[in-house]
């Protein structure tokens, strides 16, 4: 099937999930997760009227950024951030998605020094899976303090990858669980931009909007199979 095609399947999922759980369907952003896959492809999506791309691999998907050139594009960094590419995850990326560290923020914050602030996401390991990177739901608003005292950082909300073997239902609404009991904490200023949940990926798309989710990240089901 072409992208086209895979397009609007997702978007019919998306938009029947939107509705069964009462939800307009704006309130949720797709992320093409265009990790692996050329250039072309991206414009491809592109040129169909996607315009929020996710990224794994920072060299890889700067020769994308670069090639591609298109401003108009919002480019999420969702792999883990090693500390030798912070760099250049600052200079190229809108989006983080995988803060799990204070180091690793101090450093993106340094990077960005100069340019208008990165949106960033806490990524929070919501079933104790060891074989998963981010934060334990208990040292989360620690995190979240460390990264409120970055001028050149924005926190915009969590994200979570769940192991396989968790229930995507029960998984989701935990951290969207965990999500209101922050923004309850928050001050009036952080709380203004506390508006995001990243959930959701082409299996359990549903849960994860029926959970609250504000961006759902899709690869295989509109790109295909992953290429190695």
């Amino acid at each position: 099937m072409s992208i086209r095609e895979n397009l609007d399947q997702v978007e019919a999922r998306i938009a029947a999930a939107c509705h069964a759980s009462g939800r307009a369907r704006s309130d949720v952003t797709l992320i093409a997760v265009s990790k692996t896959k050329p250039a072309c492809a991206v414009k491809a999506a592109a040129d169909l009227g996607l315009t929020d791309f996710g990224e794994n691999y920072v060299d890889e998907a700067v020769e994308k950024i670069e090639t591609l050139a298109q401003p108009q594009l919002n480019w999420h960094f969702i792999g883990r951030v090693q500390s030798n590419k912070t760099r250049a995850i600052a200079t190229h990326f809108d989006w983080v998605h995988t803060i799990e560290r204070g180091k690793i923020a101090r450093r993106l914050d340094a990077h960005r020094e100069g340019r208008t602030p990165l949106s960033v996401l806490v990524q929070v390991n919501a079933d104790a899976d060891p074989n998963k990177a981010g934060v334990a739901a208990e040292e989360t608003m620690a995190l979240i303090e460390d990264i409120l005292a970055l001028p050149n950082l924005k926190l915009r909300g969590l994200m979570t990858i769940l192991a396989r073997e968790t229930d995507p239902g029960s998984g989701y609404q935990s951290v969207a669980q965990l999500f209101g009991e922050i923004k309850a904490a928050l001050n009036p200023k952080a709380r203004a931009d506390w508006d995001t949940l990243s959930l959701g990926m082409t299996a359990d798309l549903e849960q994860a909007i029926a959970a609250g989710a504000t961006h759902v990240r899709i690869g295989t089901a509109l790109f295909g199979a992953r290429d190695t």
